[in-house]
């Protein structure tokens, strides 16, 4: 696969370069550390909570690319598909706590985990509180009784949403994390891969398919999922998805924010086909689309695919969903 590249082993560096370039007045980085990567308005009119995420690249917009008004306070940029490391997290830290404390919000993944755990003893040590907030929302990565175990992927989206408004209306740290906590608890996501990806810095393809084949419930790195089997039509995938998805809830009636993922390759269009089917499937089960999202917000490079995410929604999540937010890298948030 031919990519748009100079050093392979540059791509985050030059990446990040041109992000920050394109968006002076938005992003920023702290001096002496570019990986971790803040607003570029410094500090508000009065102090709030700070919440920082953080990931490897090559998953825009996830992560940095919810760095904003209404949404999250900084970003620690790890390798493509790698954690980044704890000087960094800590870095960013000491760079968004405005005196109220720092939420660490990410998906739960070994290294992530490691290394935001050692920033947090660190940053302790500096007189920062913080919490921590981690996303396991793939079904697909764990059985529902060892649900610890399971991977963050798009419904950390949500989540961002809800616990950066939360943040901007002035909550405490311990109201933020509750906020995106509940968030994450009432969502689930699964997924399905049609093709790899290509990291830059190896050349090769992540897995392989076969022709006419694709991978049920594959993770945002390429993970393997529950399976391969034969490419499905769309509504045939809006199908096995929703089913595994909104029985793992376990809804009675009810309403629901769905969320409906581009892995990269895949166009929103055929995303939108795919949600066709989900929307009708949803109403047959007495259930109720309060909001609806369809687009690219987790991605993996390359990867052809998309998932699905159904979160159980009260009043309070969907005045959370429709505060004021903004990003230059999202468009329907």
């Amino acid at each position: 696969m031919k990519k748009i590249l100079n050093d392979p082993e540059r791509f985050v560096d030059d990446f990040m370069s041109g992000l920050l370039k394109a968006h002076p007045d938005h992003f920023a980085t702290v001096p002496g550390w570019p990986r971790a990567l803040v607003r570029a308005a410094a500090g508000h009119a009065e102090s709030r909570v700070a919440i920082l995420t953080g990931g490897g690249s090559g998953h825009l917009p996830l992560f940095l690319g919810y760095v904003g008004d209404g949404l999250l306070s900084g970003a620690a940029v790890g390798n493509t598909f790698s954690s980044p490391s704890a000087e960094t997290i800590l870095e960013a830290t000491k760079a968004v706590d405005q005196g109220r404390g720092v939420l660490y919000l990410y998906g739960n993944y070994g290294g992530d985990n490691l290394n935001f755990d050692d920033a947090a003893e660190q940053a302790e040590e500096l007189g920062i509180e913080t919490e921590t907030v981690r996303a396991s929302d793939d079904v697909a990565s764990a059985p529902a009784p060892d649900a610890r175990r399971r991977r963050g992927v798009a419904g950390l989206t949500l989540a961002f949403k809800c616990a950066g408004a939360a943040a901007a209306e002035g909550r405490s740290l311990a109201e933020v994390a509750a906020v995106a906590s509940r968030a994450l608890a009432a969502t689930r996501t699964m997924g399905v891969g049609l093709s790899p990806t290509i990291l830059p810095e190896a050349g090769q393809p992540t897995f392989e398919l076969a022709e006419g084949e694709m991978e049920l419930g594959i993770g945002i790195h390429g993970e393997p999922g529950s399976g391969r089997g034969p490419l499905l039509r769309a509504d045939q995938i809006a199908d096995v998805l929703v089913d595994r998805v909104v029985e793992e809830l376990a809804l009675d009636g009810g309403e629901v924010v769905v969320l409906v993922n581009s892995l990269g390759a895949t166009p929103v269009e055929e995303c939108y086909v795919l949600y066709d089917r989900i929307a009708d499937r949803i109403t047959e089960r007495s259930l109720v689309v309060r909001r609806a999202f369809v687009g690219r917000y987790a991605t993996s490079l390359e990867m052809a695919g998309c998932s699905l995410s159904v979160m159980a929604c009260d009043e309070e999540l969907v005045e959370l969903l429709d505060a004021p937010s903004y990003s230059p890298l999202l468009t329907a948030f």
